[in-house]
């Protein structure tokens, strides 16, 4: 089949060592060339460019120049410590509050890598002191910085809704309930690991004047999300917009409210920002190429032929996206991912019945699963780094951090109840 003869050549290309862009673009040109397809190569350069020309990309380095401005700018140290303020006293104390402060930084940031490094930074000395294992913090960092996908302002949302044609305003809300799921499950294996080692039992409880101070000094920071997303959800404006807006917040709470950046130093999160903007764009463009001869190829078709047979009912073939997903997840990035796979999978999730929206973040959990899945993982890497920890060390200690997500994510594939009550209430 020519589904299959095409991801298996490209797989072994990337597994290879050529960087992602290339492997792309190689397996791309090669089909039409080896299997003498007869399409003009001239078709493949005005497919890339094509792939990174809608104007609701722009919002794709804006986000991510928001995300550095509040990761330098103080926001990670004041959310860590209004979570402390809240919820220290728990068993598991800082584990717990690890996990509440990934989850409001992601709320803001929507990039699990600049969640990581921010709170991981200011809370793996803590825990690493306080008897928490290098390898458990690194492995619970790496996982609670995922939490970021499913918040609001996450980047693959928003290019799931530049693919799919969703609305953002929808998907944009349907990943809060899963993502406070998701954050309630880590926040048990925590609790758990606190009672087992006796690392942890929980500092004395915040008295009502520290918790007034922190929320104070985080509030403005917490107020962001709320401000983009009601500005999104009432129509005042559009999500490449919010991008815009989002800078414009963060620069003013950054440089003139908290004061822990200056004007010196924009130019380098400038650049930083847009250097890992560029390689994602690269990323779309190329995949736009090899989505195009997939749509070329009546792929699609194939794949639907193949899936109707395997899978005759719904939650047959849910389970074989997550299969599949999680598979993929290990070797390749999660936005690369999602581009690959979301325009063959939308047509058969519709045929199946399926909404979209809900396909989106269940396809969003799973790839999430993959920042922090050996030997790819993005998140794992920063923790490692953050922590001083091996990769065996931090995955032994993955496993029930692991099986919490996998869970999680059973939840969110058969009851999409869990993505569609928010929004809901709010038409």
């Amino acid at each position: 089949m020519f589904a299959f003869s095409l991801f298996a050549v490209f797989f072994l290309i990337a597994l290879g060592g050529l960087p992602l862009v290339y492997a792309l673009l190689a397996t791309t040109v090669g089909f039409i060339l080896v299997a003498d397809l007869g399409h003009p190569l001239e078709t493949i350069f005005l497919s890339y460019i094509g792939g990174v020309e809608p104007f609701i990309l722009i919002a794709v380095p804006l986000f991510i120049f928001a995300g550095e401005l509040l990761s330098e700018g103080g926001v990670g140290r004041r959310i860590v410590d209004f979570a402390h303020a809240l919820l220290g006293f728990m068993p598991g104390g800082l584990g717990v509050v690890t996990v509440a402060s990934c989850l409001m930084f992601g709320g803001v940031s929507g990039s699990a890598i600049a969640d990581t490094a921010a709170i991981g930074s200011l809370v793996i000395p803590a825990m690493v002191q306080r008897g928490y294992s290098r390898g458990f913090a690194a492995a619970l960092l790496a996982v609670a910085g995922t939490l970021a996908l499913l918040m609001p302002l996450s980047i693959p949302f928003l290019v799931y809704a530049f693919i799919s044609g969703v609305s953002m305003r929808q998907l944009s809300m349907s990943g809060v309930i899963p993502a406070m799921v998701m954050a309630v499950a880590l926040v048990v294996v925590c609790m758990w690991y606190g009672r087992k080692t006796g690392c942890d039992n929980g500092s004395d409880r915040s008295n009502w004047r520290q918790i007034w101070q922190a929320t104070v000094a985080a509030g403005p920071a917490l107020l962001m999300p709320i401000i983009i997303i009601g500005g999104i959800w009432s129509g005042l404006f559009t999500p490449t917009e919010a991008a815009a807006i989002a800078v414009v917040y963060g620069l003013c709470i950054s440089i003139f409210l908290y004061r822990d950046i200056g004007w010196r130093d924009l130019p380098r999160l400038l650049l930083r920002a847009f250097s890992t903007s560029a390689t994602v764009m690269l990323v779309i463009g190329a995949t736009g190429a090899l989505a195009w001869l997939i749509t070329a190829e009546q792929v699609a078709a194939q794949l639907a032929a193949w899936v109707s047979v395997v899978a005759t009912e719904p939650w047959q073939f849910l389970a074989m996206v997550n299969v599949a997903l999680l598979l993929l997840g290990i070797f390749i990035e999660p936005l690369p991912a999602m581009l690959l796979t979301v325009p063959l999978l939308m047509p058969l999730a519709k045929a199946m019945g399926i909404d979209l929206i809900h396909l989106g973040v269940v396809i969003t959990a799973n790839l999430a699963l993959a920042l922090y899945t050996p030997p790819v993982g993005g998140t794992l890497f920063v923790a490692a780094k953050l922590a001083g920890a091996s990769i065996g060390e931090i995955t032994k200690e993955l496993v029930p951090l692991f099986a919490a997500s996998l869970v999680v994510l059973l939840l969110i594939t058969y009851f999409p109840s869990m993505t569609s009550v928010i929004w809901k209430l709010m038409l």
